[in-house]
């Protein structure tokens, strides 16, 4: 962990720190530290005791959990300019209930659980951009949830896939992939085997083109009207 110069306007763009005035700002900053992580670097452990939280400043982490059997579950993928672990500082137990680890080279900023709840108190605004953000994370998880329950695999991918692009393009849309592909399979609980099948099975139906990590959709349309059977 290291000091850096971090602007205001780094927590500004985040809608969770947009309420706080300079003073407010200035004393979250007070607190703040960089931390730059290796590929494949952990930030922290499950049960970990939490005293920060994060704002990814650049690269990819993963957020997950590990099976008795060894295998990984992977929770959430963050991605850079979002905020993760923050709810961490109202629980009685202050402990971080998965693992976070760099999917590449990643820089993160950490942040007191102990002066933003201070600054909280004085700060309505704040706390209802907090109680906004967190029930958004709630109802996305309700929404993962109801795909991994209801949808076959190949439909949570394409899914998967239309959250990716960008909302005003409907032709030629260029997807980078965030994680390596076993990483997507298992935040959308896809064995990796079933998950190169379904990538044959949307290329050859014309679907994607896939190059690598990037994903190319000619048409948004067919991909939202395939038929989930397939």
């Amino acid at each position: 962990m290291q000091s850096s110069t971090i602007q205001p306007e780094e927590l500004r763009r985040n809608p969770l720190f947009s309420a706080l005035d300079e003073q407010q700002i200035s004393r979250l900053l007070d607190t703040a530290r960089t931390i730059r992580l290796d590929e494949g670097q952990r930030l922290f452990e499950c049960q970990q005791e939490a005293h920060h939280f994060y704002l990814l400043r650049s690269g990819s982490i993963r957020l997950f959990l590990s099976t008795p059997d060894g295998m990984e579950k992977v929770i959430h993928l963050i991605s850079p300019g979002a905020t993760f672990a923050e709810a961490i500082a109202f629980m009685d137990e202050q402990r971080y209930p998965v693992n976070a680890g760099a999917l590449c080279n990643s820089e993160v900023i950490s942040l007191s659980n102990d002066t933003f709840r201070d600054i909280l108190l004085e700060s309505t605004d704040t706390c209802f951009r907090l109680m906004a953000s967190m029930s958004s994370w709630l109802k996305q998880q309700l929404n993962d949830i109801d795909a991994l329950t209801l949808q076959n695999a190949s439909l949570r991918f394409s899914n998967f896939l239309l959250q990716q692009a960008p909302p005003e393009q409907q032709h030629d849309v260029r997807i980078a992939l965030s994680a390596p592909k076993q990483v997507i399979a298992s935040r959308l609980s896809i064995q990796p085997e079933s998950l190169s099948r379904i990538l044959r099975n949307l290329q050859n139906n014309g679907l994607i083109r896939v190059e690598g990590n990037i994903i190319h959709i000619p048409d948004i349309k067919r991909l939202t009207m395939q038929d989930p059977s397939r």
